[in-house]
């Protein structure tokens, strides 16, 4: 299989007026196409941070990311943010969505932005996909969080990316809505042969991943399958 996704010696630093403050400490690893990944460890131990980071939302202090065999340390800030449009998909804990937008608004975004034919059709077929094609045009204020989650991840899906990370993507919802998206997530993900990256709190969703990452302290601890 080949490695949509590699990560060698990787670390983040921030600095402060107190120092500097190391986040992520000599990470090293590897994510075959096509397949699904969960990033787990107690709150603090850099799990977003390099998220983040491996989707090219960030800048690492050191070491390299090759993503989609593109080196993110040799990319500008926009051709990293024309490899985000084109290949990743990235859903936030606590939604991102514009607020001045509908929720199809908001899943046309990336296909405008892709110049993309039919953008309204297409998003209008994502927000069914996930159930939400009678609230199409409700803004994010007049959703619930569930129903924002699920407008996040239509507009994720929205550019058919190779690979999909995402943060907590069931951490704000009650457990029945927990469920539905995180069905979505993996129903999504076979039948678009997307990559799949999440972080989360919830063992019980890492383990319907093929692979576990461990992480504490801003190291890796393990890998399991």
């Amino acid at each position: 299989m080949t490695n949509i996704l590699s990560v060698r010696n990787l670390s983040k630093t921030y600095q402060s007026g107190h120092g500097s403050l190391a986040v992520l400490r000599d990470i090293n690893f590897d994510v075959e196409e096509g397949s699904t990944t969960a990033i787990v460890g107690p709150s603090g131990s850099g799990k977003t941070t390099l998220l983040g980071l491996c989707a090219g939302l960030d800048r690492a202090s050191g070491g390299s990311i090759v993503l989609n065999q593109q080196n993110l340390n040799e990319l500008n800030e926009d051709e990293r943010s024309l490899l985000r449009n084109q290949y990743v998909g990235f859903i936030f804990q606590n939604f991102q969505l514009l607020p001045t937008l509908t929720a199809l608004e908001n899943v046309m975004v990336p296909l405008e932005l892709q110049q993309a034919s039919n953008v309204k059709k297409r998003a209008m077929d994502l927000l069914e996909k996930v159930g939400l094609s009678e609230r199409a045009s409700h803004y994010p204020m007049q959703l619930s969080g569930g129903e924002q989650q699920r407008v996040s991840l239509a507009r994720a899906f929205s550019n058919a990316p190779k690979i999909l990370f995402a943060d907590e993507p069931t951490g704000n919802l009650d457990a029945e809505t927990g469920a539905r998206v995180e069905k979505l997530l993996f129903d999504l993900n076979q039948e678009a042969g997307t990559t799949l990256i999440l972080v989360t709190h919830d063992l019980e969703l890492a383990s319907k991943t093929q692979r576990i990452i461990h992480m504490k302290g801003g190291k890796l601890l393990e890998n399991e399958g």
